[in-house]
C-alpha cells in the first residue's frame, strides 16, 4: 500500500469515527440541544471512549431508563450484549466524564440518564486539574465551542430579541443582603407601584437560607475561571478557587464521581463570605430551569470569566431577578467602587461625580451595595423579571 492509499484509508476511518460520534451527539442532544461543531465532536471523543459508543445507542429512544429498561434497549439498539456488571462499569466510566447520571428516583430506584453535552465541560473543570497539555487542549476546545455559538449569534443578530422570548432563564440572581463596611443589612425597598402577579412563585431570596435548606452540599472549582486560567487569562477579582456549589442529589452525584467534595453548612457559609468579599455574584440554578423545582447548584460569578455576564457573553442568555439597584445621591461620595465592581457594567459616575444606573441589565446582585464604603446603595424589590443579556454586535 503506497502513502496515498494509506492516507486515504486513514481519512475514511476518521470520517467513519466522526460519523459515529455525531450519531451519539444527536442522542445526547435530546438531554439538551447543542450545535455539533467539529470542536464538540472532539470533546465527545475525549469524554466517550470509542468502545462505549455502542452502549450509548441504548439511549436512542429514551435518555432516562432503569436497569430493566436499559437491558431491553440494549437488546434492541446495540450491536453487542452487556451483562449487568458490564453495564454498571460503563455507566461509571461515563458518569465520571460528565456524560451520564446514575441517581435514585423518589422511589429509590436507580435511573440512568444522559446529561447535556455541556455538562461534560462543567463537571470536568469543577475538579482541581493539573495544567497539563491535555487539559489545556480541552479548555481550548470548549472555548472554540463558545466562539462557534458566538458566531451563530452574530450571523442572526437582529433576530436575537425574538430568540430570547422563547428561551428559558439560565439562572436567577440572589442578592447579597448586608454591607461589608458596616455589617448592617442592605435596605430593601419594596416597589409598591408594581402589581405582583397572582401566580408568582414564592422562592427563597436569601443565599444563606438556600444553604440551610439542604443536608448535602458540595463544592468544586469554578469551571469557567479554571478554563480561563488554562487559556492564560487570570481572573481580575482574585476569588477563592472552590466557589461552585452543588446541592442535594446533585451534590451526592458530583461527589460520588470525583468532581466536588462534600462540605458542612458551616464551611459553605465561610466560603460564601470569601466569595462575597471578592465581589462575586450569586447565581442559582433550578432543575430543568424550572423555578418551581428545587435549586440544584449555586455558581458565584465574576464578570471577566462568566459567559452570562454582559462583559464576557458571546451567546445570549436570560437571568431571573427580583431586584434592581437604588443609589442614594445624598450619601454617594463618588468613589467609583460600585462602578468598578458592577457585574454587568450598568453603573457609571455622572458629571456631578455621583453613581447612576445607565443600562437596564442590572441583575440586582447587591455586590455594589455590599462593597459600598458609605452604605449608600439599597435594592428595590419587585416581581420576577427576565434580564436579557445580549452580546455586543461585532463591527463589520
Amino acid at each position: 500500500m503506497n502513502i496515498f492509499e494509506i492516507k486515504l484509508s486513514e481519512n475514511i476511518m476518521s470520517n467513519e469515527i466522526d460519523a459515529k460520534y455525531k450519531k451519539i451527539g444527536n442522542i445526547l442532544n435530546k438531554a439538551g440541544p447543542y450545535i455539533l461543531t467539529d470542536s464538540v465532536i472532539e470533546i465527545l471523543k475525549y469524554s466517550i471512549l470509542e468502545n462505549n459508543l455502542d452502549f450509548l445507542m441504548a439511549f436512542k429512544k429514551n435518555i432516562s431508563q432503569t436497569m430493566e429498561q436499559l437491558k431491553e434497549s440494549i437488546t434492541k439498539y446495540c450491536e453487542n450484549s452487556y451483562s449487568e456488571e458490564e453495564i454498571l462499569k460503563k455507566v461509571d466510566q461515563l458518569a465520571k466524564q460528565g456524560v451520564m447520571f446514575d441517581q435514585p428516583n423518589r422511589h429509590g430506584i436507580i435511573v440512568f440518564r444522559l446529561a447535556p453535552i455541556f455538562r461534560q465541560f462543567e463537571y470536568t473543570f469543577m475538579k482541581k486539574l493539573e495544567k497539563t497539555d491535555e487539559y489545556i487542549g480541552l479548555a481550548r476546545l470548549f472555548h472554540e465551542t463558545e466562539k462557534d455559538l458566538g458566531a451563530l449569534a452574530q450571523n442572526d443578530y437582529d433576530n436575537l430579541p425574538n430568540m430570547l422570548k422563547g428561551m428559558p432563564a439560565q439562572d436567577r440572581t440572589i442578592p447579597i443582603r448586608e454591607n461589608k463596611e458596616t455589617g448592617e443589612e442592605i435596605k430593601i425597598i419594596v416597589n409598591e407601584e408594581l402589581e405582583v402577579p397572582e401566580e408568582q412563585i414564592v422562592i427563597l431570596q436569601d443565599i444563606k437560607k438556600i444553604i440551610e435548606k439542604f443536608e448535602d452540599i458540595a463544592v468544586g472549582q469554578c469551571y469557567c475561571r479554571q478554563k480561563e486560567d488554562f487559556l492564560g487569562h487570570t481572573c481580575k477579582q482574585n476569588p477563592p478557587g472552590e466557589s461552585c456549589f452543588t446541592l442535594g442529589k446533585s451534590a451526592r452525584h458530583t461527589t460520588k464521581h470525583g468532581f466536588t467534595r462534600l462540605i458542612s453548612k458551616e464551611e459553605a457559609l465561610k466560603i460564601l463570605k470569601d466569595i462575597e468579599d471578592a465581589g462575586l455574584v450569586h447565581k442559582v440554578y433550578h432543575l430543568n430551569s424550572d423555578l418551581s423545582k428545587d435549586e440544584v447548584a449555586i455558581c458565584n460569578c465574576c464578570s471577566c470569566c462568566c459567559p452570562t455576564s454582559k462583559v464576557s457573553v458571546m451567546f445570549p442568555s436570560v437571568n431571573i431577578s427580583n431586584y434592581t439597584v437604588n443609589i442614594d445621591r445624598d450619601s454617594c461620595i463618588g468613589c467609583g467602587t460600585c462602578v468598578e465592581k458592577c457585574f454587568n457594567q450598568v453603573l457609571e459616575l455622572n458629571d456631578d461625580g455621583i453613581a447612576v444606573k445607565v443600562e437596564e441589565e442590572c441583575v440586582g446582585c447587591g455586590v455594589c451595595a455590599y462593597l459600598c464604603p458609605e452604605n449608600a446603595i439599597s435594592l428595590i424589590k419587585g416581581p420576577q423579571r427576565r434580564v436579557n443579556i445580549i452580546p455586543e454586535k461585532e463591527k463589520a
